[in-house]
């Protein structure tokens, strides 16, 4: 006599899609569980200021005043560009900084990156010599090339030797005709070690083949790095020259430290005088509004900068 087993019953469709919902709700809770730290830190310190900023932007409200806020409309963007030159003239040192700095920071970056992917001796303290301004802080920078500055600091003294006497150098930073220049050559000598890693590594990516080939093809080295290195770095050059123009525009540490926006306004920039505006002069209204101006800026710059580099495919 045979004994048959016991079936199991086959699971009905009600109960499958019941235990597929509840370990789906379980992996949903614990995505959004994973998730929720950087949410909530990405809400209080991004989404909640722009649109306290936004919203301030249209009103005349001060830090510390006992009279609440009203509502002024336009009044603070108007005054921006037709009553308040110091912002104006903000604005002009701020693209005038970023015009200069980022095709020259940009060009040295690659300069630098290919000479130090070379197979040579010592290659890799360059490297690390190239990077050391990057990972020392900006302040510490600042402070040390304001020494340098001085008119009786180290740079004035290598001019006086190196011309015999025959010019003295000058007090670079109390100067409205240099200020902005010495500030130029210290962000650039500040930040070009970084991008010529990000070059660097677009060069690394680029096969060794495609350079045998062009080399088989009788092709000299400016050839090869018209036809292969350039084409090759492309992806790599819109990451850096949008980085570049942003962390331009964007000045503030240097004018701060060495400056504080003169002589005569001749480095202040829009991020210094909107922070000056609102926490020394206490106008949180106006400063919320260039602000608001700054960021339109930069946004635009950014989406023509994309669009002017973008593949042509």
């Amino acid at each position: 006599m045979t004994v048959t087993p016991p079936t199991v019953a086959a699971e009905t469709p009600q109960r499958a899609t019941r235990r597929f919902r509840t370990t789906k709700g379980r992996e949903t809770w614990a995505g959004l569980a994973m998730m929720a730290p950087a949410g909530i830190l990405l809400v209080l310190f991004l989404i909640i200021p722009v649109i306290l900023a936004f919203t301030l932007s249209f009103t005349n409200a001060r830090l510390i005043s006992p009279n609440p806020p009203r509502f002024v409309g336009f009044d603070n963007f108007v005054r921006a560009f037709t009553n308040d030159p110091v912002f104006l003239q903000s604005a002009w040192n701020t693209f005038l900084f970023a015009l200069v700095v980022v095709p020259v920071q940009a060009g040295l970056g690659l300069l630098l990156a290919v000479l130090v992917n070379r197979r040579m001796r010592g290659v890799t303290a360059f490297r690390v010599i190239f990077f050391i301004p990057v990972v020392t802080s900006i302040v510490v920078v600042s402070i040390l090339w304001r020494f340098l500055y001085q008119p009786n600091g180290l740079i004035n003294s290598m001019i006086d030797t190196i011309t015999f006497g025959a010019w003295s150098g000058m007090d670079w930073l109390n100067n409205p005709q240099t200020a902005l220049g010495a500030i130029i050559v210290l962000s650039i000598w500040q930040a070009v070690g970084f991008h010529m890693i990000i070059w660097l590594a677009g060069l690394q990516t680029i096969p060794e083949e495609l350079y045998e080939a062009a080399k088989m093809d009788g092709a000299g080295p400016w050839r090869q790095f018209v036809s292969v290195t350039w084409p090759g770095l492309r992806p790599t050059m819109v990451f850096v020259l949008v980085t570049i123009t942003i962390s331009a525009l964007a000045l503030f540490v240097q004018i701060d430290v060495m400056t504080q926006g003169g002589p005569t306004g001749s480095t202040s920039t829009i991020v210094f005088y909107a922070v000056r505006k609102g926490y020394e002069q206490q106008e949180i209204g106006y400063a919320a509004a260039i602000s608001l101006i700054f960021f339109v800026a930069v946004l635009i710059i950014a989406l023509v900068q994309r669009r002017l580099t973008r593949d042509k495919d």
